[in-house]
């Protein structure tokens, strides 16, 4: 069974879109891009550009359904779809639960709201070696002890948790999860603190923008990021994409529940390979494969071999 996976904010790197595979689906994706925003998509990926969480926000979710169909055009086509973050935009076109107009749009205004409520001075910081209830205590005591509260953003493994909050709150936190025996705490290339509380306002702005775009009954299965579970319905999917940037991505949760359904490919849309390595480090029975690491058509040749589709 294949799964695509689509990586969130962070992944981004100078010039992404323009190392996407050479394919008449990517130019055909990149043109509509362009058209329903009415910009030219590929000056989204200058170290200019990249400073702004629109520009980041709206690439990747290009980028990821570039890839996606790219890889339809092969006839390889997932029956599992997984975004972390913005990512879980990506997914859900994969899936049909959205067009991707409509996900681009709301996408956009997903950036914007979370640009405008935090222009500076926030961000996130990944942690490694402590588990998520260390973590949690450790904030604890941070905030008792009078700082700016941090917050748990996202559990991308056990001992894999990413921090949300303000600059100088991550900056001294990340020396007390240091001293507590975190392994590596350093800061992530976001400029926002997504997934915490500090993002409701500007969560009931997109709830409440959600309600005019067409949602359908997905075609393939749509793991969520709040509970990492199975989403069913157009109504579940539009609710998790217009509220994940306030609550907790359980993305191991969905990548258990991914192994669990039977997926033994997963696809790591570009430009990243995070989740790729820890697909490799928590399920070594699995193969996970990063698009950006291979040519297409290696990429393509890896994936068929591995799902027995060698002589289809």
């Amino acid at each position: 069974m294949l799964a695509l996976l689509f990586p969130g904010q962070g992944a981004q790197s100078d010039g992404f879109l323009h190392r996407l595979p050479q394919h008449h689906a990517v130019t055909g994706t990149l043109e509509e891009a362009s058209q329903v925003l009415d910009i030219d998509v590929l000056t989204l990926d200058t170290p200019d550009a990249l400073r702004s969480t629109v520009a980041v926000q709206i690439g990747l979710t290009v980028a990821g359904v570039a890839i996606t169909r790219a890889l339809a055009e092969e006839k390889l086509l997932p029956e599992i779809s997984a975004g972390l973050s913005v990512g879980a935009y990506a997914a859900a076109v994969s899936c049909g639960a959205i067009h991707f107009g409509d996900a681009l749009k709301m996408v956009r205004k997903r950036a914007e709201l979370m640009e405008t409520a935090y222009p500076s001075g926030y961000g996130l910081a990944a942690v490694s070696g402590l588990t998520e209830h260390q973590l949690e205590t450790l904030a604890e005591q941070h905030a008792d002890a009078g700082n700016q509260r941090v917050y748990v953003g996202n559990v991308n493994a056990p001992r894999q948790i990413v921090m949300a909050g303000a600059n100088g709150a991550l900056d001294m936190f990340i020396e007390r999860a240091l001293t507590a025996g975190a392994r590596k705490a350093v800061r992530l290339a976001v400029s926002v603190p997504s997934h915490c509380e500090l993002l409701a306002h500007a969560t009931d702005k997109l709830v409440a923008y959600a309600e005019d775009i067409p949602f359908q009954t997905p075609q393939t299965t749509y793991i969520g990021n709040r509970g990492g579970r199975p989403l069913y319905t157009a109504e579940a999917i539009r609710d998790d994409l217009a509220t994940n940037m306030r609550y907790t991505v359980r993305w191991f949760d969905a990548l258990t529940v991914m192994q669990e359904m039977g997926a033994r490919v997963l696809i790591e849309a570009p430009p990243g390979q995070v989740l790729t390595d820890i697909t490799r480090e928590n399920f070594p029975d699995a193969t996970a494969l990063a698009a950006s690491a291979f040519s297409f058509d290696k990429l393509v040749a890896t994936a068929r071999r591995r799902l027995g589709m060698d002589g289809l």
